[in-house]
């Protein structure tokens, strides 16, 4: 378990590069803050979605939206265009190779379950993968009014396309997710 939580203290230090790339100063965010918006996002969604009588199951959403990215403590953040270099499935297997190997240090048994959390995650097989990856792109666009309020300016490409965004939802997990990002959109305009 050691290994697991010295790998993750680079996480706290590591760079969200998207925002890097973009012009932000160093520190703007980790991708440890970063996972703890998607896992307190994820957790509001699933709530909401369950006051709304969605069967979901809100240890299984939490657990995913922690182990969501912490394969970049060996591979990085890396853009959404590094895909267009290295192809999507050379960057998923460095991805998941990296996350086997760091979850080793959990043991055997644990390690089993985590690597079928993150393929889950991978493949949005469940409601609950479905539900972290849209807190994914959640606390992405909360975080990127966070910084336009701040007076950043050059982040329109993350919002581009985000109300017709679709993360194979239905019915009332479809609708809250569907008011959430309508109401950062609504917010963004009043910027």
């Amino acid at each position: 378990m050691l290994s697991v939580l010295l790998e993750l203290q680079r996480l706290k230090r590591l760079d969200r590069t998207g925002w890097v790339l973009r012009g932000l100063p160093p520190g703007a965010e980790s991708v440890a803050a970063h996972s703890y918006g998607v896992a307190l996002t994820a957790m509001l969604l699933a709530d909401e979605c369950a006051a709304r009588g969605v069967e979901v199951d809100v240890g299984r959403v939490l657990r995913l939206a922690l182990l969501h990215d912490l394969q970049e403590t060996r591979t990085g953040d890396m853009p959404r265009t590094v895909a267009d270099y290295y192809g999507r499935e050379a960057r998923r297997a460095a991805e998941r190779a990296a996350f086997d190997d760091i979850m080793r240090g959990a043991g055997a048994g644990h390690a089993e379950r985590y690597a079928e959390l993150h393929e889950d995650y991978e493949s949005r097989a469940s409601l609950e993968a479905r539900l972290v990856k849209a807190a994914d792109v959640l606390d992405l666009l909360a975080q990127a009014l966070a910084f336009e309020r701040a007076g950043s300016r050059g982040l329109e490409e993350f919002w581009e396309g985000a109300a017709e965004r679709d993360f194979q939802l239905e019915g009332a997990a479809r609708e809250v997710v569907g008011e959430t990002i309508a109401a950062l959109l609504r917010a963004r305009k009043e910027t």
